[in-house]
């Protein structure tokens, strides 16, 4: 019996190391394949859906943010699940997936709302909208607030913590190898950008509010840095 629960114990922390790295290797298969630098990528994903889990600091790709109301679901079919019934409620400001991808300003690159979970796709849509922002500002971190928010006070928040998650990932993976030029994604329409639909960026807001919580546990920070 200890042994069926140990292995049992085993296998459910594997699963979960595994979901884990899902947006890890879509944003470096975006990488290798857009140009964008991984560690903008791997920044990009800790930002929007980073969470501590099972001792670990690392993105989550069944994250959810439905007009402030955020979560981290164990499955991606739950995930999906959640999104169809505030489809159903008439709520579109809903962030997606690894990159949280905005369905009302994005969707239409998408052949359904379910397929913004594809970790894949959501990560090269992340990287050629980042593409196109560093095109216009010249600069990844610049380019990563823009990616939040076209309004400053948001967009200077979210590129303080974009520069501590991608220092972090600098110490863990090295300088990157790709060109800082990014020969960004060619094919996929990219919207304007969406506005932050997070109340915690709001100027004023609570700490509390927007906050991404894993289903049937407290609230945590929506921009958790690791400690």
């Amino acid at each position: 019996m200890m042994l069926r629960l140990s292995l049992a114990v085993i296998v459910a922390l594997s699963a979960g190391a595994a979901r884990a790295d899902i947006c890890h290797e879509a944003a470096r298969r975006a990488a290798s394949e857009s140009g964008v630098p991984v560690d903008v990528l791997l920044a990009i994903t800790l930002t929007e859906t980073g969470r501590r889990h099972e001792g670990r600091f690392a993105p989550w790709p069944w994250t959810v943010n439905a007009a402030g109301e955020g979560r981290w679901f164990a499955t991606r079919h739950e995930a999906e699940a959640f999104v169809a019934k505030r489809r159903a409620q008439g709520i579109d400001s809903i962030d997606i997936g690894c990159f949280q991808i905005n369905l009302r300003w994005h969707g239409e690159a998408f052949a359904t709302p379910d397929a913004m979970f594809d970790p894949v796709e959501n990560a090269r849509y992340a990287a050629a909208f980042l593409g196109r922002l560093h095109a216009e500002t010249g600069d990844w971190t610049r380019a990563a607030g823009a990616f939040h928010s076209r309004t400053e006070i948001h967009a200077a928040r979210y590129r303080r913590k974009f520069a501590q998650h991608r220092e972090m990932v600098l110490a863990d993976v090295g300088p990157p190898r790709l060109p800082r030029s990014a020969t960004v994604a060619r094919l996929i329409p990219v919207r304007p950008p969406r506005e932050n639909g997070w109340p915690l960026m709001r100027a004023g807001a609570s700490a509390g509010l927007g906050s991404l919580v894993p289903v049937s546990a407290a609230p945590r920070p929506l921009l958790e840095t690791a400690r």
